[in-house]
């Protein structure tokens, strides 16, 4: 069985080693230890309740004015296919609509799991230029070939 929660300093080293997974096949950007620290109340994991390890996170960053970015998605590959990722985005996107954000995005390497939760294709230069002052420390910049999504809650919803 799986559980998720709020993620806490002690799941640091294994959502370090989730996201460098993917890094090191360039299909995620890494995040150093440093930043998962600072940032720790944005992360949300799937835990394994037979082993209690962590199989998936996930984390939501708060841009700018009613504007957050879902980032870090990484699943464990033994876990995948299995709805943890999906889980994992729409816990974050329902946590957005609490705090009243209005427009979701995420730069992405797999846009067809985004486009299977409701993300549509967009221009990263439709985004707010807010967004991009972490983007002066990744490796690709200015050269991004992430795909960029949005994601908005239908008006009624």
């Amino acid at each position: 069985m799986i559980k998720y929660r709020h993620a806490k300093f002690t799941d640091v080293e294994e959502i370090f080693d989730l996201i460098s997974g993917y890094a090191v096949q360039g299909i995620m950007l890494p995040k150093p230890h440093n930043v998962i620290y600072e940032n720790i109340r944005e992360f949300v994991v799937a835990v394994d309740t037979e082993t209690e390890k962590i199989v998936g996170t996930g984390a939501l960053h708060m841009t700018w004015n009613e504007i957050a970015e879902v980032r870090s998605m990484a699943v464990n590959q033994d876990y995948k296919r299995k709805g943890i990722g999906a889980k994992i985005v729409k816990k974050l996107l329902l946590e957005g609509k609490i705090f009243g954000v209005k427009k979701f995005f995420t730069l992405t390497y797999s846009p067809e799991f985004f486009q299977s939760l409701g993300f549509k294709m967009t221009t990263r230069e439709s985004l707010p230029h807010k967004i991009w002052k972490e983007c002066i420390d990744c490796p690709k910049f200015p050269n991004c070939d992430e795909n960029a999504m949005t994601f908005e809650f239908a008006k009624n919803a």
